[in-house]
């Protein structure tokens, strides 16, 4: 079966969660237009180029089935989970990953839009923050949860909830606290239960990682070089001074990947240690558990701190292939936003803001599986042929066009900007040839 016959085919299986019929069309018709190599994917554009001879029928059809029609997102992502799932190759190995994603946001009426850390720009800004859980293995990963982060303002704010359709039983919730969530859900879903990897954003929180320890998983998660731990028999210490103060032979240069084919290496040094945190409240000390330390030679201090739960018998080299793991999910990130769209959505909507992203991931999600079927293999796939559009189009909010787009986000994305994270090697879109 070729690529587009096998699209299709996964497009009935999405569909096969919707509560009714007709929403089909709109899922295969957006999903469609992700998939197209294309600049801007947000709602008009994709009705542009799913139905160039009806864009405004075809707009208003989209744009209700992203942002008013009621159907369940962790349905359709479970879907699209369960697709890829067998190619991931979980029994080798299994990582849930989470992480948080960043939107520049112009405006303040976007649903969750406030001045806080965005990741994509490595600094304080307005911006969108979304919390994902990523299922990931040494084969590749895939984001199976997905949740708008609502600031305090926004969560206590009865005017702007209802304008942007917050639903009711949407609390304030830290980042780590909807991870938990995700997590729990994971598992109630019987999702293969791994090692849960962090940045020190979620790992420096005791409550994080004593939530992961309640649900039965380990961990290996980054902390801050002010984490206190106590040594044996020494009073609690920040792991910073407890790194410079290791002796030569206690570090080693090793090499890993670090999810692409080059081989990188550091100076890494493993030490047995108790966190500390309130212990006056404890019965008993908290038991012992790895922090991994990396001191680059190059560099005048350590760089990267990590406690760990994995067995006490783990080699050094098992510590670091599990906490650099994380940086699978690059290429996740890097794709969805630059290739699927996923910071394109302009409504301001709590409903179309993850419906969107919902389909944003079904979509990249059909490709991993792909690319995973063939053995890794980024050679491209056919492609479709993109429609051409009538001579007279204008893009509806341009300045040469008098018509404005019904639901269109006067706050829109910002231009993208240099991540502060590593760039990830990207994959080809299935159709590009």
């Amino acid at each position: 079966m070729g690529n587009l016959a096998e699209f299709e085919h996964y497009l009935e299986h999405l569909c096969e969660v919707l509560s009714r019929v007709d929403r089909g069309t709109g899922l295969k018709d957006y999903c469609r237009g992700l998939m197209l190599p294309i600049a801007r994917k947000s709602v008009e554009p994709l009705a542009a180029y799913s139905d160039p001879l009806h864009v405004a029928a075809k707009h208003q059809s989209l744009h209700h089935f992203v942002a008013k029609s009621e159907w369940s997102n962790s349905s359709v992502m479970g879907r699209a989970r369960d697709w890829v799932m067998p190619t991931l190759g979980l029994d080798s190995g299994c990582y849930w990953i989470i992480d948080d994603m960043g939107f520049p946001k112009k405006g303040k009426h976007s649903v969750g839009v406030a001045r806080q850390y965005c990741g994509q720009l490595g600094k304080q800004d307005n911006c969108q923050v979304a919390v994902s859980l990523s299922l990931a293995s040494e084969q590749g990963s895939i984001p199976i949860a997905y949740q708008l982060y609502l600031p305090k303002d926004w969560a206590a704010d009865p005017v702007r909830r209802k304008a942007a359709g917050v639903p009711a039983d949407i609390v304030f919730a830290t980042k780590p606290e909807i991870a938990l969530a995700q997590m729990r859900q994971a598992i109630a879903a019987g999702m293969t239960m791994g090692i849960v990897l962090a940045d020190a954003r979620y790992g420096d929180e005791t409550a994080f990682r004593d939530g992961i320890t309640e649900l039965g998983m380990r961990y290996a998660v980054g902390i801050r070089p002010a984490t206190t731990v106590w040594e044996p028999g020494h009073e609690p210490v920040a792991v910073k001074t407890l790194a410079m103060a290791l002796p030569p032979q206690a570090w080693r240069t090793v090499a890993w990947r670090e999810g692409t084919d080059t081989e990188l290496s550091s100076r890494f040094a493993a030490v047995r240690v108790r966190p500390a945190h309130r212990d006056y409240l404890r019965p008993e000390m908290r038991p012992e558990e790895w922090l991994l330390i990396e001191w680059p030679e190059a560099e005048a201090e350590p760089t990267k701190y990590f406690l760990s739960t994995v067995p006490s018998g783990a080699a050094l080299e098992q510590l670091i292939f599990a906490t650099k793991m994380r940086w699978r999910i690059e290429r996740d990130y890097q794709e969805l936003k630059q290739e699927f769209g996923l910071s394109h959505y302009e409504g301001r909507g709590w409903q179309g803001f993850h419906h969107h992203a919902t389909l944003c991931i079904a979509a990249y999600a059909f490709l991993v599986a792909q690319r995973l079927e063939r053995g890794g293999s980024k050679k491209n796939g056919a492609r479709p042929e993109t429609p051409s559009l009538p001579a007279d189009y204008v893009p509806r909010g341009s300045r040469t066009s008098a018509a404005t787009c019904a639901g269109l986000d006067s706050d829109a994305a910002m231009p993208h900007r240099a991540s502060h994270r590593p760039q990830a090697s990207a994959m080809p879109l299935l159709w590009r040839g």
